[in-house]
């Protein structure tokens, strides 16, 4: 077994026997404790305050991970504090994959939570590329 990251109010690890999803840009197992503060956000996409969508995946999935700091921080929770995330991607490509890695490795260098992307048509309003709902947890004191 790979060592577990336990420096959170969860554990992530990546057990032997199953290959290694880091280059992936995610982890395969997350642990989380009894009295664990649980924050779930709806799915955030690429629109900024003011209703303007970003123009390309890249810049969609930049914003969205903006948006989505901007909702833990309303709960006093941060990026760290995520342990499972869920990515739907329209007309997902390889392009589109090393794109999406490329953002996940730039939020969550060293230890990224575990995940699922799913391919979609397409998502609620024309012109959205990418959509993320994350589930984060907290100790509590």
């Amino acid at each position: 077994m790979q060592p577990k990251i336990s420096d959170r109010a969860f554990t992530l690890s990546n057990p032997s026997g199953l290959y290694d999803p880091t280059v992936h840009a995610y982890t395969h197992v997350a642990e989380v404790p009894p009295n664990t503060r649980i924050v779930q956000l709806a799915g955030q996409v690429g629109y900024d305050k003011d209703g303007n969508l970003a123009p390309s995946f890249a810049a969609q999935t930049r914003q969205a991970f903006d948006n989505i700091e901007i909702a833990l921080s309303s709960v006093n929770a941060t990026l760290n504090d995520v342990y499972k995330l869920t990515v739907l991607v329209v007309d997902h490509s390889e392009a589109r994959l090393k794109e999406w890695q490329t953002e996940a490795n730039r939020v969550w260098p060293a230890h990224p939570p575990t995940g699922t992307l799913i391919p979609v048509p397409r998502l609620a309003v024309d012109g959205l590329l990418v959509e993320i709902e994350v589930v984060a947890a907290q100790r509590v004191a």
